[in-house]
């Protein structure tokens, strides 16, 4: 069954603050034409080398020669993952991916009394402090805005177009943030740096489904999502955590671009954040650091472009796009994610120090071209070996 795609044209409150323009040729993206599902069906992109790709999380390729590569490499990486495989995979039988390609399934119930709640702001607050006990860095609120829901979502037993089943009723889309271990992150183009992106994949697993139980607990509908059901980088950026950058990546005054987000779809009485501009796109036009460093010239140069040629790229919204087959194509041949323009961004850096701090406070701000020429010798790669080595002593 075909599933309408909706076109969408007009802009929202808020759009401008968050640096979202969203153009008359806008689509809502198909979550079948991301290119890691694409990597399951598309044979323009799925090849021996993308099987093992997937293969390796599974112990089925062999480790190769290369530091960062080795078995231990590869076993601390897959092992990261196991909490959010055990989630993902509990219902691939029913043709759900949860996490992934559906969203989470319900391991409790809404409660049939509700909680009166009188003052939005107020339960705002308990929820961003119930995000950080389970473990969540960040958290932000914003509205639903259909316009990042996926027109459809993906049955995985033959790939076809499913409906995204949420619930009626919901309005606000809570958005966590996950901190990614920087000394890891330094380590990429690593199979052991795939470590610190599969830790965050099960921590927001784990940390997602924990805060929407106590939602749902409150008698309220809380729908935990990670990767599926929308795109949460607008999200993100609505709720006020951070600003788009050249690389992809949300730049958030924490943590830079070391982040991974989960998502809360809800309908309980909440007050949204707003976006905080702080000066990010200024300094990506100068800086093209992350697309120099890209080993397969995936990540574009000049300023934001309405995109869509690229099938896996979501159309009419005016932005920096990746060619991402250009990208996949990368992680393939290494059978392991690649972060590096993560690791090389100039925001890649560890804010609750006052010297980045300071740091911060010039590249966002007219001496912007000066902060770019003191990053002009950090971001270089560290040895997987170190890692190890650090670890042993």
């Amino acid at each position: 069954m075909n599933y309408p795609h909706n076109r969408i044209s007009t802009t929202r409150p808020g759009d401008d603050e968050a640096g979202i323009e969203v153009t008359q040729a806008f689509e809502r993206f198909v979550q079948r034409d991301d290119i890691f599902t694409r990597a399951m069906w598309d044979d323009t992109v799925r090849n021996k080398k993308s099987d093992a790709f997937f293969a390796s999380y599974r112990i089925e390729a062999a480790p190769r020669r290369g530091d960062g590569f080795g078995t231990r490499d590869f076993a601390l990486r897959n092992a990261s993952w196991l909490v959010s495989d055990m989630v993902t995979n509990r219902h691939v039988a029913e043709g759900r991916r949860e996490g992934f390609q559906a969203t989470i399934s319900y391991d409790t119930p809404v409660a049939q009394e509700k909680l009166e709640i009188d003052d939005p702001a107020a339960m705002a607050g308990e929820i961003k402090r119930v995000a950080k006990f389970f473990g969540a860095d960040l958290c932000g609120i914003t509205e639903i805005d259909e316009r990042w829901l996926y027109a459809s979502s993906v049955d995985v037993r033959d790939m076809s177009e499913a409906p995204l089943g949420l619930p009626e009723g919901l309005n606000s889309v809570i958005v966590l943030g996950h901190e990614m271990d920087e000394e890891l992150v330094a380590t990429y183009p690593s199979a052991l740096a795939g470590a610190a992106t599969g830790r965050e994949y099960s921590h927001e697993a784990a940390i997602v489904m924990q805060v929407a139980a106590y939602i749902r607990n409150l008698g309220y509908e809380a729908v935990s999502s990670m990767n599926d059901t929308g795109l949460v980088i607008p999200y993100a950026l609505k709720a006020g955590l951070g600003e788009y950058a050249r690389n992809q990546l949300v730049i958030t005054p924490q943590f830079g671009p070391r982040l991974r987000f989960s998502k809360i779809f809800t309908n309980l009485p909440l007050t949204h954040d707003m976006a905080k501009p702080l000066g990010v796109r200024a300094f990506c036009d100068i800086c093209t650091k992350c697309a120099d460093a890209c080993p397969v010239n995936a990540l574009p140069y000049g300023p934001p472009e309405v995109g869509g040629a690229n099938r896996s790229a979501i159309k009419g919204v005016r932005k920096w796009t990746s060619d991402a087959e250009k990208c996949f194509s990368f992680w393939a041949a290494q059978a392991s994610d690649c972060a590096i323009c993560m690791r090389v961004c100039p925001f890649n850096r560890d804010f609750r120090r006052l010297r980045h701090r300071l740091w911060l406070k010039l590249a966002l701000s007219r001496f912007r071209r000066f902060a770019l020429w003191l990053d002009r010798n950090r971001g270089k790669r560290v040895k997987p070996s170190q890692w190890w080595k650090r670890a042993v002593s």
